[in-house]
């Protein structure tokens, strides 16, 4: 693996660890889901990263549907807790 790469893939797991950090210890609901959401992000650049690193056209169509889930999963979640229908 390229040492670009590598220190890319160990960027994202900090800031994987730092979200993790907030979903914990967010005092609120809302900061849980926004947490939740950059998890989602991060996790989906991560994705692109391997696609990057393996050189297959594979993993982004898999970020691609991952991305959009969670879009609609955190979207599902924020109305839920505002109260819509």
């Amino acid at each position: 693996m390229e040492p670009m790469v590598l220190m890319a893939l160990l960027i994202v797991g900090a800031g994987v660890l730092l979200a993790l950090g907030r979903l914990a210890a967010g005092p609120t609901a809302p900061d849980r889901v926004v947490a939740a959401d950059t998890i989602a992000v991060i996790t989906t650049a991560a994705i692109v990263l391997l696609a990057a690193a393996f050189d297959s056209p594979l993993y982004l169509d898999v970020a691609l549907v991952y991305g959009v889930l969670a879009f609609v999963g955190v979207v599902a979640i924020a109305r839920a807790i505002e109260g819509g229908p």
